[in-house]
């Protein structure tokens, strides 16, 4: 196995293994709990947000993410969706599941289409000006930090998470 299959697949497992804990939290959110404050946002909002920014930066580049708008589109309000502080609807748990399946699918995608160059270079959006690979890890530590505050909320309310150490685990 080559460095570039090898750093592939380390990034691609940890990445899973970060959405499969985010996963955990939807899966395992009590219902009277999903409208209920993480800091200033409902629980669904920080997942919602977290999920946005997967989507958004497993795009090779800033010009070509398309929002999913329309009918069961998960940025109703298009690229708003990620400059406004709140979306411009509500989402319900079926939908952040589908989001985290359209998401994890777009992991694997992302994952086989890198090469050593592209790892080495541009991260594909100006404003973070570092290579690919590393914006794959900056986006796992982002999901991770709102993964931690999701599930310190649930563990206050006695739910118990699992630690996944990596790839998806079902």
């Amino acid at each position: 196995m080559n460095s570039a299959d090898q750093l592939k697949r380390i990034i691609g497992g940890q990445f899973e293994a970060a959405l499969c804990m985010l996963n955990d939290c939807i899966e395992k959110c009590p219902e009277s709990h999903w409208d209920s404050p993480i800091a200033k946002y409902p629980f669904w909002h920080v997942v919602y947000h977290t999920l946005c920014f997967v989507d958004v930066y497993l795009a090779p580049n800033d010009e070509s993410w398309m929002p999913s708008t329309g009918e069961g589109g998960f940025h109703p309000a298009g690229r708003d969706e990620l400059n406004e502080e709140y979306p411009s609807r509500r989402f319900t748990r079926d939908e952040m599941r589908s989001y985290m399946r359209a998401c994890r699918s777009l992991l694997l995608e992302a994952m086989n289409a890198e090469t050593e160059a592209s790892l080495v270079g541009p991260s594909g959006f100006p404003h973070l000006a570092i290579t690919r690979a590393e914006l794959h890890l900056y986006s796992i530590r982002h999901v991770q930090h709102h993964t931690g505050q999701l599930g310190a909320s649930l563990r206050r309310l006695g739910v118990q998470l699992r630690w996944v150490k990596t790839g998806w685990k079902d």
